[in-house]
């Protein structure tokens, strides 16, 4: 039987196998990721040795397999040594049940034990029938556990048990180990070793000490686009305008800047998008300001007269100073005429996407959890993103982003 110790200079990998008949091709995957030189310690649930056997998999792994939750004298705690000595931790095949455990943070074996017990990137390779892979609940679990951080394999279409065809077969194993690999050298997602910069709120030109010239932007969609973005592996810098008594959450890794002003927004997203890969200006910037009066104004029966003046063009501002490569992503809110106005924003800013709201449309727009966009490329295409929620406005704007950073674009 192969053997290491745990201090072997290998990388450290948690092969979990959950119950389902995909189990056997977990065999493949622990023979290739020892092929590739990583030091491999199996973790099954009791249901996957219905499928394949606990001798097999200790055989062939650089230590024995384990299935117990309970430990020994050597080590009578294995969840917690197992999972922070893990460098990363594979779940292949990744069943319905044990996406589900994991999603409310459940620990009643070994496996799930495990997951719980370490800060270890996790790779899941879910497979299961097409009817299971499509239900709701489980696309919901998965949402959940991507928000958190945990990577996934989606599987394959093809044949599965008893003969049926569709989505759900177990990735192929020599996918799972690319993957695997990949993360072990760093990668967390499709904006892996990128910097973003995202604006989010809308920004507030001072009256008076107590009065504020502002819009209705809740600053949600930026928050969404800055920690999907996170997620995907950036490095995230959000240059937020949002109010902080809304209570936003910020994402633990992001880097925050509260601005107030149109001037301030400037300065800030100018600073921070020097060295950034891509610029999504989510945030709602004031187009006039004025100059503020020191003290509160009073009330009188006259009219209030107030001077605007507009505010420099931040998107303009960025586009004059991209450097070789850099994405830069506007945003439009129309009310009417959708489709000319933001045509003729893209063809004015010069901006590599522009994302396109419709304000006036029901369950869009500001102030609301979900939303729906048209993308409009500088390269004329365009994709219409029904309304979901702005968390899945963010993945179908990011997948853009990714797109044209790895075409180099401008």
């Amino acid at each position: 039987m192969p053997s290491a110790t745990p201090s072997s200079s290998n990388p450290r990998i948690v092969l979990g196998v959950a119950g389902g008949i995909a189990a056997y091709k977990a065999v493949e995957v622990l023979r290739r990721l020892m092929d590739a030189g990583y030091h491999v310690v199996p973790v099954l649930t009791p249901d996957a040795t219905r499928f394949v056997g606990e001798v097999t998999f200790s055989a062939l792994a650089s230590e024995p397999a384990r299935v117990r939750l309970y430990g020994d004298a050597i080590t009578p705690i294995p969840h917690t040594h197992l999972g922070q000595n893990a460098e990363l931790i594979v779940v292949a095949p990744a069943t319905a049940h044990l996406i589900a455990r994991l999603a409310m943070g459940l620990a009643d074996d070994l496996l799930s034990a495990t997951l719980l017990a370490s800060r270890a990137p996790i790779l899941l390779c879910p497979a299961m029938h097409t009817e299971m892979w499509e239900q709701p609940s489980v696309q919901e679990n998965l949402a959940t556990l991507r928000r958190r951080g945990v990577l996934v394999l989606e599987p394959a279409v093809g044949r599965l048990a008893g003969g049926d065809e569709g989505a759900g077969r177990l990735a192929e194993p020599e996918a799972i180990v690319e993957m695997a690999t990949r993360i072990v050298a760093g990668y967390r997602g499709v904006l892996s070793g990128r910097h973003v910069v995202v604006t989010a709120g809308g920004t507030r030109e001072a009256i008076d000490p107590v009065r504020v010239v502002s819009n209705r932007s809740s600053g949600r969609q930026g928050y969404a686009l800055a920690e999907v973005a996170f997620r995907l592996g950036a490095r995230v810098s959000l240059v937020s305008a949002a109010h902080r008594d809304l209570a936003l959450d910020v994402v633990r890794g992001v880097e925050v800047t509260f601005v107030e002003s149109a001037a301030e927004m400037l300065e800030v997203t100018l600073a921070a998008s020097a060295d950034a890969d891509a610029v999504i200006m989510a945030a709602a910037v004031s187009d006039y300001t004025l100059a503020p009066a020191p003290q509160k104004i009073k009330k009188h029966d006259a009219p209030l007269e107030l001077v605007l003046e507009p505010t420099r063009d931040i998107v303009r501002e960025l586009v004059a100073r991209r450097h070789p490569g850099q994405v830069i992503v506007g945003f439009a809110a129309e009310s009417t005429d959708v489709m000319d106005h933001a045509r003729t924003k893209l063809a004015t800013k010069g901006v590599d996407l522009l994302v396109v709201n419709d304000v006036s449309a029901p369950g869009a727009g500001f102030e609301h959890a979900t939303n729906e966009v048209v993308l409009l490329g500088a390269d004329g295409g365009e994709s219409v993103i029904s309304r979901r929620s702005k968390e899945a406005v963010s993945h179908e704007i990011l997948a853009r982003v990714a797109s044209l950073l790895a075409q180099g674009a401008p």
